[in-house]
C-alpha cells in the first residue's frame, strides 16, 4: 500500500493541491484546507514541517486560433483575440492573488501556483501529478443532476482520475434543510 502522508510518519500529507477559480466554493474550499489540513499539520507533535501548497488555476483555452464569426455574425479579430486573452490572464492573477491572501493567515505555509489554460480536469490532474501531491482539496459547486450531466463535474472526474485522495469541500449550509 502507498504511503500518502509524505513518509515522515505524522499521518499529514507533504503536499496538498488546492484547485481555485473564481467560484466562493473554491476559496471556501482553501480555507478549509487551510485550517484542518495545514494547521493539523502544524500541531502535530511530529517534527515535520507543514504541507505546501500548491494553488492551482485552469484558465480556458482559446477555443480557436483564428478570426471566427461569432452567433450575432460578427467578425472577433485577432485583437479582439488577444483583448479576450488578456482579460482571461488578468481574471487568472485576481483569482491567484485573492488566493495567496487567504493563505497570508498560515505565515509558516509554503505557497506554490500554478496556472494553465485547459480543461479544468485535465489541468488539475496533470497539476496533481507534477506537483507529487499527496491530497487535492476543491470545491463542489453544488450543481444539480442536469448541470452535472450537462457540464460534467470537474470534481467527480478528479476523484476517479487522481492517483492520490482527492477531497471535495461542499459550500457552507449545501446540506442545510430548511426548518
Amino acid at each position: 500500500m502507498e504511503n500518502v502522508t509524505g513518509g515522515g510518519g505524522g499521518g499529514s500529507p507533504r503536499r496538498v493541491v488546492v484547485a481555485v477559480d473564481e467560484s466562493e466554493e473554491s476559496m471556501h474550499a482553501l480555507s478549509w484546507c487551510l485550517s484542518n489540513v495545514v494547521s493539523a499539520a502544524a500541531k502535530s507533535p511530529a517534527a515535520a514541517p507543514p504541507p505546501a501548497v500548491v494553488l492551482v488555476h485552469a484558465r480556458p483555452a482559446r477555443p480557436l486560433y483564428y478570426p471566427v464569426i461569432d452567433g450575432g455574425g460578427y467578425v472577433l479579430t485577432q485583437e479582439v483575440m488577444d483583448s479576450m486573452d488578456r482579460y482571461m490572464a488578468t481574471a487568472a492573477d485576481t483569482v491567484v492573488a485573492k488566493a495567496r491572501d487567504i493563505c497570508t493567515a498560515f505565515p509558516n505555509v509554503k505557497v506554490e501556483t500554478r496556472v494553465e489554460k485547459g480543461d479544468p480536469r485535465d489541468v488539475i490532474c496533470g497539476a496533481v501529478e507534477k506537483a507529487g501531491a499527496d491530497m487535492v482539496v476543491m470545491g463542489s459547486h453544488g450543481y444539480g443532476f442536469l448541470q452535472r450531466t450537462l457540464l460534467g463535474s470537474v470534481s467527480n472526474h478528479c476523484v476517479q482520475h487522481c492517483k492520490c485522495p482527492v477531497v471535495v469541500v461542499k459550500r457552507p449550509g449545501a446540506n442545510a434543510k430548511a426548518s
